[in-house]
């Protein structure tokens, strides 16, 4: 018999829990943080207490309560032996969104976790150059310790150590040498970088488990989605996140091929709750480069620093133009990541913005500075026309160094679906408004006695499927039972196919 329960995702976006087990043990599908949960109980000022490890996240029902994390994590006044313990072999990332892995820090670090060459050097490269939480300690952690008064921790001094990181590919000496590289801390006396104390890295094939596991690329917002087929005593497919309508679609669409006749697909439902609208990249495309043509002064773009796919469209934009791009520190890094895995250099056309600060991080140091070529606002300032700068709302502050004159702000990101991400908008267009910028991509208007933004078609494309996608998809794999996941509307998969099964937080579904 083969069970499934859903412990996280059922009727949200993200914080998907996916526990596919026969025979007594099983597999997680993905392990994410679920924001809107999170989101409830702590903002940016209020953050939950990384003295107590998991105490806060237990008491208020963010992670579930299971016996399967890490015991360095447990204070001793909080007993997580009361609570079942899964046979898990395996965590499988469908993707690097903090959503899909931004729990899996918290662990047990003996549960290995699979995921693509590209995910693990994104995930990798983003604990690199964050300021480590526990929800950020994915592929590596540092282990806690308790202090003099018991009831919290504390990290251990020594080495950061790797979790057992399972590749879905053969993995790359390039990608194994960044995987296993200590960029935490300073070099050796002789320059070196220092090394992680490391479990066991391997691809998938040296590492079976109780399924059969097939992996595909499927296209979505960030590059290394995979989808999942699982088979055993029957097949499970799981399409993670994706879509039909990025330069990638076609990976989408032989992973669905591919997923043909599976018992059960757990399919995301973003869109599920959304009117489908005609988008695609190209689209984005044409759109962004017809504003930037006609701008006079200085080009600030707005889009996740981690959609490679639509940094590569402005890049294109800028070569049309006569701008060259520059990007924050942080997302070249990145992109050095990639590099790992594939050895395409997407740097060298790239200036880094070289934002005034009184230190350089170890990563930025080891990675970055006398390697690639920096620029400071006081250059861009001389000549703005030249540039096209990709920023967000959390840069948007160094725009006080160049003071532009004549800006034009394009924001080619999501749109904001709660109340408390709309008020990110309102600064954002305090700050675009005292700089005198021109806004194109959202508007601030009042409805209903307050004010809201309003949203620009065809300045993004959405990363997820659109409802007519989402149904060819599942008429293509032809099911025997359908389990929606990320969504805030899986009402829709019941009244649209009757072998909809809709699942609570924590029920399981045998079959």
């Amino acid at each position: 018999m083969t069970s499934i329960t859903i412990f996280d995702g059922t009727d949200t976006i993200g914080g998907n829990k996916i526990f596919v087990e026969e025979n007594g043990k099983g597999v997680f599908l993905d392990f994410g943080m679920n924001f809107k949960k999170y989101d409830s109980f702590f903002q940016e000022y209020l953050k939950e207490r990384s003295a107590r490890g998991i105490y806060d996240l237990v008491h208020l029902d963010l992670i579930p309560k299971l016996n399967i994390y890490r015991k360095d994590l447990t204070p001793p006044d909080l007993d997580m032996s009361i609570y079942p313990n899964l046979k898990i072999e395996a965590v499988l990332i469908s993707h690097p969104h903090m959503d899909h892995f931004g729990n899996i820090g918290l662990l047990d670090p003996e549960i290995s976790i699979v995921s693509s060459p590209t995910s693990f050097a994104l995930i990798k490269g983003m604990e690199d150059s964050s300021k480590l939480s526990l929800n950020l300690e994915a592929a590596f952690y540092r282990q806690k310790i308790k202090t003099s008064c018991n009831y919290t921790l504390k990290s251990k001094t020594g080495a950061y150590k790797t979790r057992n990181l399972v590749c879905t590919e053969k993995i790359s000496n390039n990608l194994m040498d960044f995987l296993t590289t200590n960029i935490k801390n300073k070099a050796n006396d002789d320059g070196t970088l220092k090394l992680l104390e490391c479990g066991d890295i391997c691809d998938l094939n040296s590492n079976p488990c109780q399924f059969d596991v097939a992996c595909f690329d499927v296209d979505h917002s960030i590059y290394g989605a995979t989808g999942f087929l699982l088979e055993g005593e029957t097949s499970v497919a799981y399409t993670g996140d994706f879509r039909l309508h990025g330069k990638n679609g076609y990976k989408s669409k032989k992973f669905i091929q591919s997923a043909k006749d599976a018992s059960v697909l757990i399919i995301e439902g973003t869109r599920a709750s959304r009117e489908d609208i005609d988008e695609s990249e190209e689209k984005v495309h044409e759109t962004c480069f017809e504003i930037v043509q006609d701008a006079k002064g200085l080009v600030v773009a707005d889009f996740s620093a981690r959609n490679f796919e639509r940094l590569e469209i402005f890049e294109k934009i800028g070569n049309k133009v006569n701008r060259e791009i520059v990007i924050p520190a942080k997302q070249v890094f990145l992109l050095k990541a990639l590099e790992q895995v594939d050895a395409v250099d997407r740097t060298s056309s790239i200036k880094i913005f070289d934002a005034y600060k009184t230190s350089t991080s170890s990563w930025e140091k080891n990675f970055l500075k006398n390697q690639l070529e920096y620029i400071e606002p006081h250059n861009i300032a001389t000549s703005p026309e030249k540039y096209i700068l990709c920023f967000s709302l959390y840069e948007i502050k160094h725009l006080l160094d160049i003071k532009p004159q004549n800006g034009t702000y394009i924001y080619s990101s999501s749109e904001a679906f709660q109340e408390e991400s709309e008020f990110d908008f309102m600064r954002l267009n305090n700050w675009l408004k005292h700089l005198g910028f021109a806004i194109h991509g959202f508007e601030i208007k009042k409805s209903k006695g307050k004010m809201h933004p309003e949203f620009t078609k065809g300045l993004h494309a959405s990363g997820h499927a659109s409802k007519s996608d989402l149904q060819w998809a599942i008429d293509t794999i032809d099911p025997d039972y359908i389990i929606p996941v990320h969504t805030e509307n899986p009402a829709w998969f019941k009244e649209n196919y009757d072998n909809t099964v809709l699942l609570q937080e924590g029920e399981k579904f045998t079959f």
